[in-house]
């Protein structure tokens, strides 16, 4: 997956991690395989957890929206948020808890003003289905609809710094200043990597 393999390129060899919405453990396992990452996991569903641990990964079962008390401030050198964000009841919480517990945090969704979700939206008057958005309006987890001009302004207003970004289309992953401005438009994914 590009997610994945973009993920794994932006973190240090040797970094301790904590994988949030980790799922059955596939990115953790990419991470504790190819770059001997040390870490933790936290996964909500329990079907989830027990196949994470059956990979031999370290996964707890834990509700993000409650918060991440369990773990000390700068306890690790990443926190990774993939593909959970807009799934979260409360996602300002869920990105101050990351950054409090993490030296640096990776955030990556769905752009919801991707072009081909704007485009079916207009012309087939229908919430859009694409590959990064495969559900139907009434039994999909995404709660929170934002797009990459949404968390920018997210940031700057509450002083968090973008050190990374990459946008991710089908096949392709691309970074640097003139990609971020026709980004919100051209991005069906996103990854940020953010600090305090």
């Amino acid at each position: 997956m590009l997610n994945y393999s973009a993920i794994v390129k932006l973190v240090k060899e040797n970094s301790k991690i904590l994988d949030l919405g980790c799922g059955s453990g596939a990115l953790f396992k990419m991470l504790v395989d190819e770059k001997k990452f040390k870490g933790t996991g936290v996964e909500i569903d329990e079907k989830c957890v027990i196949e994470a641990l059956e990979k031999g990964l370290s996964v707890i079962q834990g509700d993000l929206d409650k918060g991440l008390k369990q773990f000390p401030d700068k306890s690790f050198d990443y926190a990774i948020l993939n593909q959970t964000l807009q799934s979260t009841n409360n996602p300002e919480l869920v990105i101050n808890e990351m950054l409090r517990v993490a030296k640096r945090s990776i955030v990556s969704f769905p752009n919801f003003a991707y072009w081909k979700v704007r485009f079916y939206l207009f012309f087939k008057g229908k919430m859009p289905k694409s590959r990064a958005l495969p559900y139907e309006w009434y039994n999909t987890p995404n709660i929170q609809l934002l797009t990459v001009n949404d968390f920018f302004e997210f940031c700057k207003k509450r002083n968090i710094k973008i050190e990374e970004s990459i946008y991710l289309t089908r096949k392709k992953a691309r970074s640097g200043i003139l990609i971020r401005t026709i980004t919100n438009f051209f991005s069906e994914e996103v990854i940020f990597v953010i600090s305090k």
